[in-house]
């Protein structure tokens, strides 16, 4: 079996698809996943600005380039490119791109399924939700504060002493 290609990026801003200049020659599938910022309205707050996500960024890359080597792994994925956004990602932008080539649509599929399944479970990124009138972490989410509704403009700080979902570590205070 050839060796993949793995393309793993945490980017400033939103994340952009792009397609594969030389496509691996065994491979007969793409998968492709661009998560979006869709707009909502919260009751209280009003509508949906943004998304801004916040990362421990050393330890989501290791943490993105080992579900990349376990994706080649378990379902033969001859490329695989994980990009996650930090910073504000508004509405209609997308802020994470999950691609996957395999040799056949059947591990295309269950890999790129897989990878953003496992990528949103044990990634240290937090999502802060900015809306018209306050802030909110997502659901899910284990920010410093537990979660509580933040009322001050955004900043670029990340939080300090949070967790992702079942991530290994914490991140340092800033």
């Amino acid at each position: 079996m050839p060796l993949a290609t793995l393309d793993i990026r945490v980017v400033r801003g939103p994340v952009r698809y792009a397609a594969l200049e030389s496509f691996p020659s065994p491979a007969g599938a793409e998968c492709v996943f661009l998560g979006r910022t869709r707009a909502e309205t919260h009751p209280v707050h009003g509508d949906l600005a943004s998304l801004d996500y916040h990362a421990y960024e050393s330890m989501a890359e290791s943490v993105l380039h080992e579900l990349a080597r376990q994706a080649v792994a378990q379902h033969g994925c001859l490329f695989v490119r994980l990009h996650h956004a930090l910073g504000p990602v508004a509405v209609g932008q997308a802020s994470v791109l999950v691609q996957a080539v395999c040799g056949h649509r059947d591990a295309a599929f269950a890999s790129c399924r897989w990878l953003i399944d496992a990528l949103k479970s044990s990634t240290p990124i937090w999502k802060r939700e900015v809306w018209a009138d306050g802030t909110t972490w997502a659901p899910g989410q284990s920010p410093p504060g537990g979660g509580t509704l933040r009322t001050q403009p955004p900043t670029s700080a990340p939080p300090a002493g949070g967790s992702a979902p079942h991530a290994k570590a914490k991140e340092p205070s800033a």
